[in-house]
């Protein structure tokens, strides 16, 4: 793909092993701190999740990355370039999808993206591919000759992210992508980001759908009060916050204090039963016994089982253990 020249003076600088790497970064409004010296990585070819409650910096960092907001002070790099010395060189390999779609509704969805793809240089003939290309995967080919005055905010959320990839960029950087999007249309935007990373790119989202971020990122990344307060893998974040749950519904509620006997000796914790329901629920330690030793060991004792399940902790968990908030679902917010 060709892209238009840079136009930065010292548009080359030294290749960084991070695609996307701030180092102190801060940000205040009057007396309003909205970044309190951020560190973030994200690697080539990965997706990054940002979580956080509202108003905890999410959107001012999404709007310093993407060159739109000078920060106060600390470094940012994308892909070897100075978002604030070279923010030409910056804007040619990025894509930017804010909270509400940015499209001009006089137009139709397929002149809005082939606008774009002009814009980026790009010759009448390739716009259109590429226009052509976005609408089929957003499912817009239906509606793609009608006035965005027309869509619904779903179809323009979609749009928009068309919009950001017109011109192929390296890296995505993408606020609340599915937000006002019905479960199909997520779903498909999910699989959409997933042929993206296959394909080359590198992904930034801020998501209050946290299931979203167990779906599609590698890393997480949470910041509260403007500082991250936490950064790893989805699986080592929920392994952080705590143990699995079993839960053994028993045929004889009889047996109800026997098994939860027999599980406190066996897992060295102190069984939850509800005789209302059968049931004994334990947690299970990192390193200890698991569930086929459970099952087992009720079996020899002669414990009839009706049904077991194990409950693992959730992003949703890890959320509320580091910020002290439930995730917002489907709430846009200007964080």
């Amino acid at each position: 793909m060709s892209v238009p020249a840079l136009r930065d003076s010292d548009a080359r600088s030294p290749a960084s092993s991070a695609v996307i790497e701030a180092r102190g970064l801060a940000k205040s409004f009057g007396k309003t701190v909205a970044l309190d010296g951020v560190d973030l990585m994200v690697r080539d070819h990965r997706v990054l999740g940002l979580l956080g409650p509202n108003g905890a910096g999410k959107t001012t960092l999404i709007r310093i990355l993407s060159t739109l907001l000078p920060p106060d002070r600390g470094s940012v790099h994308i892909a070897g370039f100075d978002v604030v010395r070279q923010p030409v060189a910056v804007r040619q390999v990025i894509g930017l999808a804010g909270q509400y779609a940015a499209v001009d509704e006089a137009l139709s969805g397929r002149e809005n993206l082939e606008m774009i793809g002009r814009l980026y240089r790009l010759s009448a003939r390739e716009a259109r591919r590429r226009a052509q290309y976005a609408l089929e995967k957003l499912s817009l080919t239906a509606a793609a000759d009608r006035a965005v005055r027309t869509y619904s905010g779903g179809m323009r959320r979609r749009l928009d992210l068309g919009a950001c990839l017109i011109g192929q960029p390296r890296v995505l950087l993408l606020d609340e992508p599915t937000t006002g999007l019905d479960p199909r249309a997520r779903l498909d935007l999910w699989n959409f980001l997933r042929e993206q990373v296959s394909a080359g790119a590198t992904i930034l989202l801020t998501t209050q759908q946290l299931e979203e971020a167990d779906q599609l990122a590698d890393d997480i990344v949470v910041i509260d009060h403007g500082r991250v307060i936490a950064a790893d893998t989805p699986a080592a974040l929920k392994a952080r916050i705590g143990e699995d749950v079993v839960a053994v519904t028993l045929r004889d509620g009889r047996q109800l204090e026997s098994a939860a006997s027999m599980l406190a000796g066996l897992v060295d914790a102190l069984p939850e039963t509800d005789a209302e329901s059968n049931q004994v629920s334990v947690r299970l330690r990192a390193g200890g016994v698991g569930l086929v030793d459970i099952v087992r060991s009720l079996d020899e004792a002669n414990i009839a089982i009706a049904d077991i399940t194990i409950q693992r902790p959730s992003l949703d968990d890890v959320f509320f253990a580091l910020t002290g908030n439930r995730s917002t679902t489907n709430t846009p917010t200007a964080s």
